[in-house]
């Protein structure tokens, strides 16, 4: 039978749960009261030995929040575009905090997602004083956030979270089991040794941090004087974007976006080896269009796929005829109307062999 602690910061008061744990339910053995003065100012008895595993609850008010919309649901690319989206809101970027997502609810092909975030000094201070007290947490999150969660509303981010006693204690068990947040990453991650090198290297250290804030001080600088170069290359950039993905209507940061979709096609490198898309593309957007969209385009060694829209059947068979001339095979395998009175086709072709 292993002993978890789970310590439960609150804005008044710091409480601390011991439970035993076995075959994977958890049973509340002792509960600790401490008084905190503010500003995570607290003092707890020190850790036995026994504890096996810890885990600590911030507050509401130690965390920072923000509502993005991501054009798509699948949790590593969240995961991978996140820090792109707090550069862009936080002072400092994303390498100042440490920060997990929660999804919110999922629409079509996109996600509302909660960015939850804490200063790296503010979780650097908890760990490091939690460490007085033998205290090295798997995991930090929040009680009153996994409250929040439920029926969510940024209204109830900012108002104060009243939780039972019981309450908290359930919760906290099941957190336990899956946490709806962890601070603990990136260099926080948990271990559960300390390696004595790191204390040696803690002058070093401070002085790297010092010369990166120099580094990047100038880096600010130099940007603050090239702003309005920076805007144009931006405006250039959507309408390259805008070029390239006619169909993508949601566009919140072309570069990150852009990003995801080479990690795409990284990961599909095998089955796009020895093939020229922008080639191909080039040459498709050479043809007399007539108001025809296309809006997904798949290639292959073998075949291409090419799904739009257009005003008229006329106009699609016109544009066959203009794909004729570029590749073989060409081909309208599907055509139908669509709700706002434009046809809908796919149709289908062939490289050229050489």
């Amino acid at each position: 039978m292993a002993t978890v602690l789970f310590i439960d910061i609150r804005d008044s008061e710091v409480e601390t749960y011991i439970f035993d744990s076995g075959r994977g339910a958890y049973t509340l053995r002792e509960r600790k009261t401490y008084p905190l003065s503010g500003n995570l100012d607290f003092s707890l008895d020190p850790v036995p030995g026994s504890i096996e595993n810890t885990y600590v609850s911030l507050p509401l008010s130690s965390l920072n929040f923000r509502v993005v919309d991501l054009p798509f649901v699948q949790k590593d690319k969240v995961r991978n575009v996140l820090p792109f989206e707090l550069d862009t809101i936080i002072l400092g970027g994303s390498e100042k905090v440490v920060f997990d997502g929660v999804p919110l609810n999922n629409s079509g092909n996109a996600t509302q997602v909660l960015a939850v975030y804490a200063g790296k000094q503010t979780i650097g201070d908890l760990l490091r004083k939690l460490k007085t007290y033998n205290a090295d947490p798997f995991c930090v999150t929040s009680l009153e956030l996994s409250k929040v969660i439920r029926g969510f509303s940024s209204e109830k981010l900012l108002a104060p979270v009243q939780l039972e006693a019981q309450e908290r204690v359930s919760l906290a068990i099941e957190e336990m089991n899956t946490p709806t947040v962890n601070l603990r990453r990136d260099e926080f991650a948990y271990t559960r040794e300390i390696d004595k090198t790191k204390r040696s290297l803690r002058w070093t250290a401070l002085l790297a941090i010092f010369i990166a804030l120099m580094f990047a001080a100038g880096i600010l600088l130099n940007i603050l004087s090239v702003r309005s170069e920076i805007a144009a290359v931006k405006n250039d950039m959507r309408k390259k974007y805008q070029e390239a993905f006619p169909g993508e209507k949601n566009i919140i940061n072309e570069l990150h976006q852009m990003k995801s979709h080479m990690k795409e096609l990284k990961t599909d490198e095998g089955l796009y080896l020895g093939i020229s898309p922008l080639a191909t593309i080039l040459r498709i957007s050479d043809t007399d269009r007539q108001g025809v969209v296309f809006h997904e385009i798949t290639i292959d060694r073998e075949n291409m796929i090419l799904k739009g829209e257009a005003p008229t059947l006329s106009d699609v068979q016109k544009m066959k005829d203009s794909l004729d001339g570029l590749f073989e095979g060409v081909a309208i395998s599907d055509s139908k109307s669509s709700a706002q009175d434009r046809m809908l086709f796919t149709i289908t072709a062939r490289e050229r062999k050489s």
